[in-house]
């Protein structure tokens, strides 16, 4: 009896663990998460201006915006969403809402098949690409961006290498294409394997490979081209899985890829360029991730919107993005296990009135949201402020916080976020091809990547979770320099069939993406010079005596 007490204890006690309704003095992973944050004093000081930034309130508002304003704001929003849904059903020919169960059906799309002068124009620039190589596509973004500056020991100092510029060229080519040191040095005159470790572990930490990739999107940006594509002002994210060893702590086996290892989490721009990733394990909630992407990006490029897959959306996750001034908007599916909060309880509607179950039920508990008003600017402020970080608060505010008062507010506010972006979602025929069309292009650039990344299979062989970290970063910079670099490459191209006299028409430029890869030969260039030599003939002879060998020593030799 006494041994199943001890059990019932323990599991209570690792549950409330990780929600945070319990702590560890002097656990940095089971701390306190609430003395990270802000004191109500600085957070007060810094409201009125975050809130007109993130757009929460006008600038100069002289009525103080406190929870009785967020309230009203919030409500608002969720009975205007609510009523244009229901005001367009009747002409919304792609949705049917079963009056029984209230689920929501979507008719499927066909999806837009590109156009002919698109796919001509296409198939013109990859006939007219320049063949290049890796590694010199690497070397001319070193000289054009100069992003290897960012490199270097950790003192600061001026590194103590004869040639930085080619040590961290050659280093970022091999770790970016995941090959071993002690190969690259085989087949790379003028370098060790030593050497290039040095340069990888000693002179590249994780902030400098975000400074250096955040250097490659600015200069992306600048390009005329990537307008063609977008204005920066939305990403999506999405992961990738990657092979691991299993003698690291990161390894899990994932259900959804059925193989161990860890997960790539990408933050892709409308751009086609990585803004950031991350490496996590395979049984965290990616959704804990998607706003953390957003922060840490240090490049000039600030979405603000985001689109993620089905798993990119909880409560916490909508009202914590909402607040930031970031619009999440997921790729929505599974809709029979979503529910839609009506804005008070008398409120009902003439045709979508079944989405929001039996009246009375499923609303959202507006005084709660006033009361911890302080409570989730506390939060907010914190994490734009960096005191705290947005993926260890969302791992705390999680189902099972009964106790967690900052939780049920949050959870409150995503509760009309959700709703409000599930209308939308429902209503707007073209957004749901927006978030199509963004989660389709950071699913390519995951093929892309993996594209880059040949060597050892693509495994992440380190076991240090900083080294790995820094492995899918290395890719995530190369591939990125392959971006930039295809995208000059085009532009030439463009430029010369409009010196030819073709016209180029910018709605087929735009459905022509920078991951092109029949021109790069990845793999370098081996010589020929053997070719040309005649070698000594073989010896098939060998003095040892084999008689003295029986088939099972044989057998057991294999």
């Amino acid at each position: 009896m006494r041994r199943h007490f001890e059990a019932m204890v323990f599991y209570y006690l690792a549950d409330e663990l990780r929600t945070g309704d319990v702590a560890v003095i002097g656990s940095e992973e089971y701390a306190d998460w609430s003395e990270q944050l802000l004191p109500w004093e600085q957070v007060e000081a810094k409201l009125p201006e975050y809130l007109a930034e993130v757009g929460l309130a006008a600038s100069g508002e002289q009525v103080p915006f406190d929870g009785r304003a967020l309230v009203a704001q919030l409500r608002g929003r969720l009975s205007a969403a609510a009523a244009a849904a229901d005001g367009e059903y009747p002409d919304n020919d792609e949705l049917f809402i079963d009056p029984d169960s209230g689920v929501p059906k979507l008719k499927a799309r066909r999806a837009e098949k590109p156009r002919r002068s698109a796919l001509v124009l296409e198939q013109a620039i990859k006939e007219r690409m320049p063949e290049r190589t890796l590694l010199g596509i690497v070397a001319r973004t070193a000289y054009w961006i100069e992003w290897w500056n960012r490199f270097g020991p950790a003192s600061g100092n001026d590194p103590k290498l004869k040639d930085p510029f080619g040590r961290y060229v050659i280093t970022t080519f091999v770790k970016g294409t995941n090959m071993t040191f002690a190969e690259a040095a085989r087949h790379i005159a003028g370098v060790s394997g030593h050497e290039l470790s040095v340069a990888a572990r000693r002179h590249v930490t994780t902030a400098k490979l975000n400074e250096a990739i955040g250097d490659v999107v600015d200069r992306h940006a600048q390009l005329d081209l990537s307008r063609a594509w977008g204005n920066g002002t939305t990403a999506a994210a999405d992961g990738t899985h990657m092979d691991t060893y299993l003698d690291n702590l990161l390894a899990e086996t994932s259900v959804r890829y059925g193989a161990v290892g860890g997960i790539a989490y990408h933050h892709v721009s409308d751009l086609y360029i990585a803004l950031f990733t991350h490496f996590v394990p395979c049984g965290v909630w990616e959704a804990v991730y998607i706003i953390e992407g957003l922060l840490k990006n240090t490049s000039e490029v600030k979405p603000t919107t985001i689109h993620a897959d089905t798993q990119g959306q909880s409560y916490p996750v909508f009202a914590i993005a909402h607040l930031l001034g970031i619009d999440l908007m997921p790729r929505i599916r599974n809709w029979k296990d979503l529910l839609f909060f009506r804005p008070s309880r008398t409120a009902q509607y003439e045709h979508i009135d079944a989405l929001f179950g039996e009246a009375g039920r499923n609303v959202i508990d507006w005084r709660l949201i006033e009361t911890h008003f302080r409570d989730l600017m506390r939060v907010i402020i914190s994490i734009r402020e960096g005191t705290i970080s947005s993926v260890l608060l969302l791992r705390r505010l999680r189902s099972g916080s009964r106790r967690n008062a900052t939780y049920t507010a949050f959870r409150e506010v995503g509760k009309v976020i959700r709703t409000v972006q599930l209308l939308r979602y429902l209503s707007d025929a073209p957004l749901r091809s927006r978030v199509t069309a963004a989660t389709n292009k950071v699913e390519a650039f995951n093929g892309f990547s993996d594209w880059v990344r040949f060597g050892q299979h693509g495994t992440v062989a380190a076991n240090d979770p900083v080294e790995q970290e820094k492995d899918v970063k290395f890719t995530s910079l190369l591939a990125n320099l392959v971006i930039f670099h295809n995208t000059l490459d085009i532009a030439d191209v463009v430029r010369d069939l409009q010196a030819e006299g073709h016209p180029v028409d910018p709605l087929d430029l735009a459905q022509v993406s920078p991951y092109l890869t029949e021109h790069i030969k990845r793999f370098g260039e081996y010589s020929t010079h053997e070719l040309g030599i005649t070698p000594d003939a073989y010896d098939a002879r060998l003095d040892v005596d084999f008689s003295v060998l029986g088939d099972d020593d044989k057998a057991a030799a294999a």
